[in-house]
C-alpha cells in the first residue's frame, strides 16, 4: 500500500524535483543535441499555435528513418489535426494540442511482403520487436520535434489514446490483425514554462557492470523515488493523487491484456 509522504518529506520531495538538473560532463555541455535530449520534456499545456507543415512533416520523417530491427519497420502512424481527431473520437486531442499521431505495432504490413510462410509462429517475439521498433521511432519524432521548437507529451491512457485502450483504437481506426496501438504522441507549442524533470533513479540504480552482474537497489533508493513521485503529481494534479492514477491504470490493465493477447493471437488466424 502506498503511503502518502508527510509534509515535511512533500517538501523535499518538491524540492529535490525542482532543484534536480541532467548530469552532462562539463565538456560535453555545449553539445546541441545532447542539450535537446536534455531539455525534452512531457508538456501538458499548448498554445493556439498550429504546426506548419513543413515542421510536422519533418517530426514524421524523423520516425520513418527511426532504426529498426533487420530495418522491417514495423510501425504504422495514423496523423490527426485536431478538427479530425475530433471527428474520429467525440473529444478534443488531449491537453488542447492540435497535432497528434497515434503510434502502432505493424506486423500486418510485414507479412504483406514476405509472406506469412517466411515468419515462424513466433507471436510473442512478433509482438515484441513490434514494439520495440515502434518505440524507436516514437523518440526519434519526439526529439525531432523537441528540435524544431515543438513541444510534446506521449500518452497510454490519457483520452483512451494507448496501449491501454487498444481495442478502442483498433476498432475507431479499422486496424486488420497485426495493426495494434501503442501510445498516441501529442504535439504543440508549449504554453508557459516547461515543467521540471521528473523524479529520475539514480544512475547507479538503473546501470551496472556487465562483468559483475545486476546490482539491486540500495536501501531507501526506491522509498524515495516514489515520495517524489507523489509529491511531484500532486503537486501538478491538484484534484487528483498518484495513487488515484495508479488505481486507473490497474482497473484498465485486466482488460487491455485480454486485448493485447487476442491482438497476438490474430496475427496468426490467416496461416
Amino acid at each position: 500500500m502506498l503511503r502518502t509522504p508527510g509534509l515535511f518529506q512533500f517538501i523535499r520531495s518538491l524540492w529535490r524535483i525542482v532543484s534536480r538538473k541532467p548530469q552532462v560532463p562539463p565538456s560535453l555541455q555545449g553539445n546541441a543535441l545532447l542539450n535537446v535530449i536534455m531539455r525534452r520534456r512531457s508538456v501538458r499545456s499548448y498554445r493556439s499555435d498550429d504546426i506548419p507543415e513543413d515542421v510536422f512533416s519533418a517530426i514524421l520523417e524523423a520516425g520513418r528513418v527511426a532504426p529498426s530491427t533487420v530495418n522491417l519497420q514495423s510501425w504504422s502512424f495514423a496523423t490527426f489535426t485536431a478538427a479530425s481527431w475530433r471527428e474520429t473520437f467525440d473529444h478534443p486531442i488531449p491537453f488542447k494540442a492540435l497535432r497528434a499521431v497515434i503510434i502502432m505495432g505493424d506486423t500486418h504490413r510485414d507479412r504483406l511482403a514476405l509472406g506469412a510462410e517466411a515468419i515462424a509462429h513466433s507471436p510473442m517475439v512478433e509482438y515484441t520487436i513490434a514494439v520495440m521498433n515502434a518505440s524507436l521511432a516514437t523518440m526519434a519524432m519526439n526529439i525531432a520535434a523537441e528540435a524544431l521548437g515543438v513541444s510534446s507529451v506521449m500518452l497510454s491512457e490519457t483520452g483512451q489514446s494507448g496501449l491501454l485502450d487498444a481495442e478502442y483504437l483498433a476498432d475507431r481506426l479499422h486496424l486488420p490483425p497485426g495493426v495494434f496501438p501503442l501510445m498516441t504522441i501529442v504535439f504543440g507549442y508549449a504554453a508557459g514554462a516547461y515543467p521540471p524533470m521528473p523524479p529520475r533513479l539514480p544512475m547507479e540504480t538503473v546501470c551496472f557492470d556487465g562483468a559483475t552482474g545486476y546490482r539491486e537497489p540500495a536501501p531507501g533508493v526506491l522509498e524515495d523515488w516514489l515520495a517524489q513521485m507523489i509529491a511531484g503529481y500532486k503537486a501538478s494534479h491538484l484534484t487528483s493523487s498518484f495513487q488515484a492514477q495508479l488505481h486507473l491504470y490497474q482497473s484498465k490493465i485486466g482488460k487491455a491484456e485480454a486485448d493485447l493477447n487476442e491482438a497476438i493471437h490474430r496475427i496468426h488466424t490467416r496461416e
